[in-house]
């Protein structure tokens, strides 16, 4: 008798096709073109510490030598900060888009049509849903598993997650089943809502250990003190579960504001010039000395779901970034979550304080501080700061 073998798939190519590759070298090198231009031709720009992040970059150009991802993270006072922030780097860096930032950009500005899902997607913007536009929002998107994996490196290792058990009396009403995995079939696309379709970046070995660029606060925050707003807690997700430890770069941006100001009347659609930029590189953080005992609390945690489920008889494998309803919403995981997130904000801080500004009350970093505010969700608000939509 014959013997059958299996049917396995092949293994993803390492890299995007050779058009798509040089098609999005162009995209990214004509939008720095144009980002250099604007802050250095029109503007008065200033950068501190961008000779130790370029070293930083240089580092990491050869793909296959990177034991890490980089992750760097930033305040977000204008709808310009991304792309134009990144004109401060020379040229060739948007050149080599595999050694260039991946960022994460709003499913409803950025994606709404064909054309600029196209372009945002050669661009390196990752479609994220925002929780005030869509019911897709959220830290457990698809989109920020994506980063996770970006950061890290295929083949990605497997955790677990909690399935059916062949007798349901054991499984509590506390252990809820974990959604598909929209990257597991081995696709090299994936969708954020169950209909849509984009490229899956991490699936490509070119793409191991990337840099993603995050801005926490999630909103436009204009503050006359240049104060940060509190941060969100979609970045502790990319340092608890990456593998390794990303290496992380806080920075801080001063001045954009000044060109699209929240308060800009007409021609509103236009950026100001004569404005004065300052971009900040901070020292790349200690990672193990700041984050490494919350990590190891992290895993720990996963460890005692994974045993809960195989008591449970509720077990199966699942892929980096999946994560099950404990590891979601329990107390334990939510307080990692929470005190990962102010401690990076501290870092962004460090920076934002070496450029000479007063230091800010502690308690701003608190969500409950932002009631001073005011009900309205953007504009002005009654403290005297302006709020955006991205």
């Amino acid at each position: 008798m014959p013997v059958e073998k299996a049917i396995t798939s092949p293994p993803p190519p390492s890299s995007p096709t050779l058009p798509w590759r040089a098609t999005s070298t162009v995209v990214m090198g004509m939008t720095a073109v144009i980002s250099r231009a604007f802050l250095y031709g029109l503007n008065k720009t200033e950068t501190i510490g961008l000779d130790r992040f370029l070293e930083i970059l240089d580092a990491r150009k050869d793909v296959q030598n990177r034991e890490r991802g980089l992750i760097t993270v930033s305040n977000h006072v204008s709808v310009v900060d991304d792309p134009l922030v990144w004109g401060v780097l020379p040229i060739r860096y948007a050149l080599n888009p595999s050694n260039h930032r991946w960022s994460l950009g709003s499913y409803d500005i950025c994606f709404t049509n064909k054309i600029l899902s196209k372009f945002f997607t050669l661009g390196q913007v990752l479609p994220t849903h925002r929780s005030q536009h869509s019911s897709f929002g959220g830290l457990f998107q698809p989109t920020i598993t994506q980063s996770i994996r970006l950061l890290s490196s295929p083949p990605f290792p497997k955790t677990y997650s909690a399935v059916p058990s062949s007798r349901p009396s054991t499984v509590s009403e506390s252990t809820p089943l974990l959604a598909d995995d929209p990257f597991s079939s081995g696709s090299l696309t994936y969708s954020t809502n169950g209909t849509d379709s984009f490229p899956a970046p991490s699936a490509y070995e070119a793409n191991r250990h990337a840099w993603v660029h995050i801005f926490p606060e999630g909103r436009i925050h204009q503050h006359p003190k240049k104060s940060l707003r509190y941060f969100k807690w979609g970045i502790s997700r990319l340092i608890l579960e990456s593998e390794p430890l990303p290496d992380i770069v806080p920075m801080f941006i001063d001045g954009n504001q000044d060109i699209m100001h929240e308060s800009r009347e007409f021609p509103r659609f236009l950026p100001r010039i004569g404005k004065n930029v300052r971009v900040a590189f901070g020292e790349k953080v200690d990672g193990e000395k700041v984050f490494g005992e919350l990590r190891a609390k992290w895993k720990n945690l996963v460890q005692l779901q994974k045993e809960a489920l195989i008591k449970k008889g509720a077990l199966m494998d699942m892929e980096m970034g999946d994560l099950t309803e404990g590891l979601k919403h329990s107390k334990e995981a939510q307080a990692l979550r929470e005190e990962v997130t102010l401690r990076i904000r501290k870092e962004v801080l460090k920076v934002r304080a070496s450029l000479g500004l007063p230091d800010e009350d502690p308690k701003q970093g608190l969500v409950e501080t932002w009631i001073e505010e005011g009900p309205k969700r953007t504009g002005q608000m009654d403290d005297g700061s302006f709020v955006g939509e991205t």
